[in-house]
C-alpha cells in the first residue's frame, strides 16, 4: 500500500530533479511484473550505477525525498537499516515528522540506532510528547535497550518532572548515569525544572567532567537566577585547569552585566582575545550586548567593527545597544547601514526600531512601523512585537492607539498588561492605569510580576490611594519581592506621596542599598516634604557608604534645595556633580533657574540662562515664567512666555501662568488677550480638583462643586470656619481670584476652591482632632494656603495637602513649607 502511495511521484516534473544524476536513462519497471523488476536492457546493473549519496544530498524538499523513497523501495535499498535510518533523518530534517514515522514503522527489524533517530527526529521538530511516547515504546521492545545516545534527546523532551525522574531511573538502572553526555543532560533537565540543587549534586558526584558538563552546570545556575554561584563554578573550573570555550563565554558574559561587574567582563574579553575566540560570531554578539548593558558604547562599537562576519543578530545587538542607551540617532544610522549591507530585518530589529521612533518623538514613522508590521501579519503572530508597538505608542503619548493595539493582540501575556499599565501611569493617567490593572486581575491565567508592581504603584501614588497601595505592599511580601530594589523603591515613593514619610523611611532601611536607586527615592521623599536639610544629610550618608550618585541624584537635590530656598547649598550641588564627571543636562539647568527664581534672584536666573551651553527648552523658560509670577515681574514673565510659545505652544499651563501674572496686577486686557490666544489654538485649562479618602472611598471635588451628596453641610461648615478665621485676623486675598468680578463674588469664589471643599468634607466626616489628608492636581492657591493654616489652628487638626509640587503639613496654624513654595 505504501509503495502504491509513493511510486506515482516518479512521474511528472519531480523525477526530472534526479535525471541528471543518473548515468543513463532507464525504464524502471517491467510491464508484466507483479513486483518491482528490472527489464532485460542491461538494467540488472542499474543499482550499481546510482549514487544514492548524491540523491540524499540533493533532496532539499519533501517531494524530492518522496521520489528518493520510491526509488529506494523499487531498488530494494530500503531493506538496509542504514538507508532506512538515513531516510527517517532526511524526513525529519525537512520537517515532515509524520513521513519519518511512517518510514520508521515500515522497518521490520529495528535496532537502537533507528529508535534513537526517531526520538531525535521528534525532538528536533519540537514534538516532545511524541518523543517521550516513542521512548516508552522502545522500553516495551524487550529485545532492545536504550544506549547512552538515547537519553540526551529524550531528557530534553521532558515536559514534566515526573517523566524526568522516570528517565533518570532508567539511566541509573542501565548504568548510564555517569556517562558525560547523559549526566550533562540530567543537569540541564533538573535545572530547567528549577532544581538547581539536585543538578549541583549530580555535577559534584560525576567521576569525570568534560567541557559540556561544566557549561551545563554554569548555564543551569544562571537559568535559575544564581548568578554568583555560576561565577563560583567558573572559578572551580579554572582551578581544575579547564579552559573556557565559546559556550562558557556566551553564558557567563550576561552574568557580569547582571551583577554590574564590568571588571570581570573586561577580563573575559581579554581571555577571548588571548585564546582566539573573538572570531566566533556568538562570542562577539555577547560582547556587544554586555558592553551595551554597562553603557560602554565605544567598546561595543569597536567589537562590532572588528567582526569578520556579522549576521542579523550582530546588527540587532549594535542597534539595541544605542537604542537602550538613549541614542536613537546613532541606532537609526546602524539600521540604515544594516539595510545597505543587504541584511533583512526581523522581529527583534523592529522591536528596537519601535523604541527608536518613540525616543525620537516621531509619530509619523511610528505609524509607518505599525502599518508595516500589520501588513505582514506579525502583530497577530508574535506577542513580543505587539507589546513593542503598545510601548511605542505609550511613549509617544498616543494612549488611544496603544489601547487599540493592546485589544488586537490575540494572546496577551503579563508583559502586554504591564506595558499598558505603565504607559497610562507614565502619561499621568493614573485612573486608567488602575482600571487596566483591575481588568488584569480578572484574567486568572495572568500572574503579576515585578513589572506589574513597578507599573501600578506609581499610579496609586499619583491619586493618593494609600489603602490600595498597602494591599499591593502585602502582595509584594507574599511574592517575596520586597527585597527587589525597583519594587522596594516604588513602595518608598508610594508611601511618601501618600503622606506617610515615616513608613517610607522604614522601608528604605529594608531594601538593598548598594545602588543609588533607593537613595534617590528617599532623597526625593524628603525633598517633596520640604525637608531639604535632611535630604542633604542623606546624600552625605550615601557618599559615606560608597554609593556613587548619578544624574538623577543631583536633579533631586537641586529640586529639594529649590523647594526650601537653599540657594548656596543648591549652587554647591551643581558644582559638585561636575566633580563626579556628570555633565549638567537641561533638567539640572531647569532646577537651577527655578532655585534662583523662587528665591527672588530673577535677573541672576535670566543671566544663568544666557550663559547656558545648551539651547534652553520649555522647562527652562517655564521655570523663569513661574518665578516671574511668584514675584509679579510682568516684563520678565512676558519675555519668558514669548520664548515658551516658540518652543512649546501647546502647553496650556504656560498660558495660565501668564494670564495669572496679568490678573494679579489687575491687567484684565492682558488676561483676555492670553485667554483668547489659548482658545484660538484649541487649548483648554486643566480643571483644578482635590481628593480625599474617607472610609476607604475617594471623593473628588472641583471648584464650585454643587453635586456632592453633602454639599449643603460642606458649605455650612465653610461659612462657620470663615467667620472664625476672620475673628482670628484672616483677610481674603482677592489677588488669587483671576476673574474681574465684584468683591463679594470674589470671596465666594475663594471659599468654593476645591481644596477648601475637600477639607470641609473631611472635617464633617471624621472624628474631631483627627488628621486630614487631601490631594490637589494643581499648585495650591495662596489664599487657600493661608486659610488652611487658620483652619488647622481652629480645628486642632493636622492637615496634610499634597499639590502638584510638594507636601504641605499644616499644624497649629503653621505650615511645614514656611510659606515658601
Amino acid at each position: 500500500m505504501y509503495v502504491q502511495k509513493l511510486t506515482p511521484t516518479l512521474n511528472g516534473r519531480h523525477i526530472s530533479k534526479f535525471l541528471p544524476l543518473l548515468r543513463k536513462p532507464r525504464q524502471l519497471f517491467s510491464a508484466t511484473a507483479s513486483s518491482p523488476q528490472f527489464s532485460s536492457y542491461g538494467l540488472g546493473n542499474w543499482n550499481e550505477e546510482i549514487d544514492f549519496n548524491i540523491l540524499f544530498d540533493s533532496s532539499t524538499k519533501t517531494s524530492f525525498a518522496k521520489c528518493l523513497h520510491a526509488l529506494l523501495m523499487v531498488s530494494g535499498k530500503i531493506q538496509s537499516i542504514f538507508i532506512s535510518t538515513r531516510l527517517v533523518n532526511l524526513y525529519a530534517h525537512l520537517g515532515d515528522v509524520s513521513l519519518a514515522r511512517c518510514t520508521f514503522d515500515q522497518i521490520p527489524q529495528k535496532d537502537v540506532y533507528i529508535w534513537n533517530s526517531m526520538i531525535s527526529s521528534y525532538v528536533r521538530n519540537d514534538h516532545f510528547h511524541e518523543a517521550i511516547d516513542c521512548f516508552y515504546q522502545l522500553l516495551l521492545a524487550s529485545e532492545i535497550r536504550p544506549d547512552f545516545y538515547t537519553f540526551p534527546p529524550v531528557l530534553k523532551a521532558c515536559g514534566n518532572l515526573v517523566d524526568g525522574r522516570k528517565i533518570h531511573c532508567w539511566a541509573f538502572k542501565l548504568c548510564f548515569q555517569w556517562n558525560v553526555f547523559v549526566a550533562s543532560s540530567l543537569i540541564h533537565m533538573y535545572s530547567r525544572f528549577g532544581l538547581s540543587g539536585v543538578a549541583r549534586s549530580l555535577f559534584d558526584d560525576m567521576p569525570y567532567r568534560d567541557m559540556g558538563s561544566w557549561n551545563a552546570m554554569i548555564s543551569g545556575l544562571i537559568q535559575n537566577g544564581n548568578a554568583a554561584k555560576a561565577l563560583n563554578v567558573l572559578d572551580e573550573m579554572r582551578l581544575e585547569g579547564i579552559k573556557m570555550d565559546f559556550v562558557t563565554v556566551v553564558s557567563i558574559l550576561p552574568v557580569c552585566a547582571q551583577l554590574g561587574d564590568i571588571s570581570s567582563a573586561m577580563l573575559i574579553h581579554l581571555y577571548v582575545i588571548k585564546h582566539g575566540l573573538e572570531s566566533d560570531l556568538f562570542v562577539s554578539n555577547a560582547l556587544i550586548n554586555v558592553y551595551a548593558k554597562f553603557g560602554n558604547l565605544g567598546s561595543a562599537r569597536k567589537v562590532f567593527q572588528q567582526m569578520f562576519i556579522t549576521d542579523v543578530v550582530s546588527w540587532n545587538s549594535i542597534i539595541a545597544a544605542y537604542e537602550q542607551n538613549d541614542d536613537p540617532v546613532t541606532a537609526h544610522g546602524f539600521f540604515v547601514k544594516m539595510q545597505l549591507n543587504g541584511f533583512q530585518h526581523d522581529l527583534f530589529t523592529l522591536v528596537s526600531l519601535a523604541s527608536i521612533v518613540a525616543q525620537s518623538r516621531d509619530c509619523k514613522n511610528g505609524r509607518s512601523i505599525h502599518g508595516f508590521i500589520t501588513r505582514r501579519g506579525w502583530l497577530m503572530e508574535d506577542v513580543i512585537i505587539g507589546n513593542a508597538v503598545v510601548d511605542m505608542y505609550a511613549k509617544l503619548g498616543l494612549l488611544d492607539s496603544a489601547h487599540k493595539v493592546f485589544e488586537i493582540i490575540p494572546v496577551k501575556d503579563v508583559i502586554s498588561w504591564n506595558t499598558l499599565i505603565t504607559g497610562y501611569a507614565q502619561n499621568g493617567l493614573a485612573s486608567e492605569a488602575i482600571e487596566v490593572f483591575e481588568m488584569m486581575k480578572d484574567c486568572k491565567e495572568i500572574i503579576p510580576t515585578q513589572g506589574t508592581w513597578v507599573g501600578i504603584l506609581p499610579a496609586y501614588a499619583h491619586v493618593g490611594a494609600l489603602q490600595q497601595g498597602m494591599r499591593i505592599h502585602g502582595l509584594v511580601i507574599k511574592t517575596n519581592l520586597l527585597l527587589d530594589v525597583f519594587v522596594g523603591t516604588c513602595l518608598i515613593d508610594m508611601y511618601a506621596k501618600c503622606g506617610r514619610l515615616v513608613d517610607a523611611k522604614s522601608l528604605f532601611h529594608q531594601v538593598p542599598q548598594e545602588s543609588c536607586v533607593p537613595w534617590n527615592a528617599i532623597i526625593y521623599c524628603h525633598g517633596i516634604h520640604g525637608h531639604a536639610d535632611k535630604a542633604l544629610k542623606l546624600f552625605g550618608e550615601m557618599l559615606q557608604e560608597g554609593v556613587k550618585p548619578d544624574h538623577v541624584t543631583f536633579v533631586l537635590l537641586l529640586s529639594a534645595c529649590s523647594h526650601s530656598g537653599l540657594v548656596d547649598e543648591g549652587k554647591w550641588c551643581f558644582h559638585l556633580m561636575q566633580e563626579y564627571g556628570i555633565k549638567p543636562s537641561l533638567k539640572h539647568y531647569g532646577c537651577m533657574v527655578d532655585l534662583l527664581g523662587r528665591a527672588g534672584y530673577l535677573e541672576m536666573a535670566h543671566d544663568f540662562i544666557k550663559d547656558m551651553p545648551l539651547q534652553p527648552d520649555a522647562s527652562i523658560w517655564g521655570a523663569l515664567l513661574g518665578a516671574s509670577r511668584i514675584h509679579g515681574n510682568i516684563e520678565l514673565g512676558k519675555f519668558a512666555s514669548d520664548r515658551l510659545f516658540e518652543v512649546d505652544s501647546q502647553n496650556v499651563g504656560y498660558y495660565v501662568l501668564l494670564s495669572n501674572i496679568y490678573a494679579n496686577v489687575g491687567k484684565w486686557e492682558g488676561v483676555n488677550e492670553v485667554r483668547s490666544l489659548a482658545r484660538e489654538r484649541g487649548l483648554k485649562k486643566t480643571p483644578g480638583w482635590s481628593s480625599i479618602e474617607v472610609n476607604h472611598k475617594v471623593d473628588v471635588f472641583y471648584t464650585g462643586n454643587q453635586s456632592h451628596p453633602k454639599c449643603r453641610e460642606i458649605y455650612d461648615e465653610l461659612r462657620v470656619l470663615t467667620a472664625k478665621m476672620k475673628n482670628l485676623g484672616y483677610v481674603p486675598d482677592f489677588s488669587f481670584v483671576l476673574q474681574d468680578v465684584e468683591e463679594d463674588e470674589k470671596e465666594h469664589i475663594l471659599t468654593s476652591h476645591s481644596e477648601r471643599l475637600a477639607i470641609a468634607f473631611g472635617i464633617i466626616s471624621t472624628p474631631p482632632k483627627s488628621p486630614i489628608q487631601i490631594f490637589k492636581n494643581l499648585r495650591v492657591c495662596g489664599d487657600c494656603h493661608n486659610a488652611t493654616k487658620f483652619i488647622s489652628r481652629i480645628t486642632q487638626r493636622e492637615i496634610v495637602v499634597r499639590d502638584s509640587n510638594r507636601f504641605h503639613h499644616f499644624k497649629d496654624g503653621i505650615c511645614s513649607c514656611g510659606d515658601y513654595w
